[in-house]
């Protein structure tokens, strides 16, 4: 079943809450089994963080201006997403849309799927269906849709924002709250959040939603409860932080003396180059109790050579 080309719109520009400067653990749902926040405002903005964002726009946003005429680099700040057993998927892009913008990405709408326009407290939003979808239009609005491939709920309503949900019941709230996502009442259970002052792009997830997925067949991720990565732009250099959190305090360990054996093993391998070597020598790794965490200072050039090949 082919995606909805407005629903791609929001796909390519960040994926996988409020959208805002950065995320924290207040205003991540408790119950969320993963998040995503890109700021591409700090990217634009910021050293290091320009050859990020760069290669972003020449690789993703240059598709969207060339096959829809949306020039996501121009109008988006950040993006957030994240995903939630009773939320479905949610996302939120922040930044100056154009009226133009929405006008395409509702007519990319209408031409790939079954659209309808809602309003609640006098705010208006959509719900698109795609033209295969099961249920047929008389079950649409009762759908526990999971996934943003077969249909979702978009709105231009909220002030530079546009916002789409796999549930109507969130995007209701949403509407009701400015966009805002109510803080957890307990931090109990919740996934913890890597965050700093440049930070470029923050991410965490549930491994164990994870772990028996055959796309992830991971060792790694079937020894851990959490995971969390934190991008920042640093400088001259970007950073990048992985923390693992596992069910005892001996598999931490265990993860961090492999992982210290991977690297000293690449370290003296006569064919990796000297960019790599210098990188996989700066990296450390920390444990306490049972996280695990590694942390690099790496440069730009290095992460896009990493990322394209």
């Amino acid at each position: 079943m082919r995606t909805p080309r407005f629903i791609l719109f929001f796909l390519l520009a960040g994926l996988p809450a409020a959208s805002q400067a950065e995320v924290s653990g207040a205003n991540v749902p408790a119950s969320a089994v993963w998040y995503f926040h890109a700021d591409f405002e700090q990217m634009r903005t910021g050293d290091a963080g320009k050859s990020l964002y760069d290669w972003i726009d020449g690789e993703v946003f240059e598709e969207l201006r060339e096959e829809a005429g949306l020039d996501v680099g121009k109008e988006a700040n950040q993006v957030t997403a994240f995903a939630a057993p009773d939320d479905g998927i949610v996302m939120v892009l922040d930044g100056s849309v154009s009226q133009t913008s929405k006008d395409k990405i509702l007519a990319m709408a209408v031409l790939n799927g079954d659209m309808e326009t809602l309003e609640a407290g006098g705010k208006k939003y959509y719900f698109i269906a795609d033209d295969d979808a099961d249920g047929g239009a008389g079950h649409r609005s009762e759908m526990n849709i999971g996934s943003l491939e077969n249909a979702a709920y978009f709105s231009f309503s909220l002030k530079n924002k546009i916002v789409l949900t796999s549930s109507k019941d969130r995007m209701l709230s949403l509407l009701a709250n400015n966009g805002k996502i109510e803080p957890p009442k307990s931090a109990k259970g919740s996934l913890f959040v890597l965050s700093a002052d440049r930070a470029l792009i923050q991410a965490g997830a549930n491994a164990d939603e994870f772990s028996d997925d055959e796309d992830w067949d991971s060792n790694i991720l079937k020894n851990a409860k959490e995971i969390a990565l934190l991008i920042t732009d640093n400088g001259e250099k970007i950073g990048i932080e992985a923390q693992l959190v596992t069910a005892k305090p001996e598999m931490a360990n265990s993860l961090a003396s492999i992982a210290r054996g991977l690297i000293s093993l690449q370290v003296f391998n006569d064919d990796i180059e000297p960019k790599i070597s210098e990188l996989l020598q700066n990296t450390s790794v920390d444990v306490d109790g049972s996280s695990l965490r590694l942390k690099i200072a790496v440069d730009p050039d290095v992460v896009i050579e990493t990322i394209e090949n």
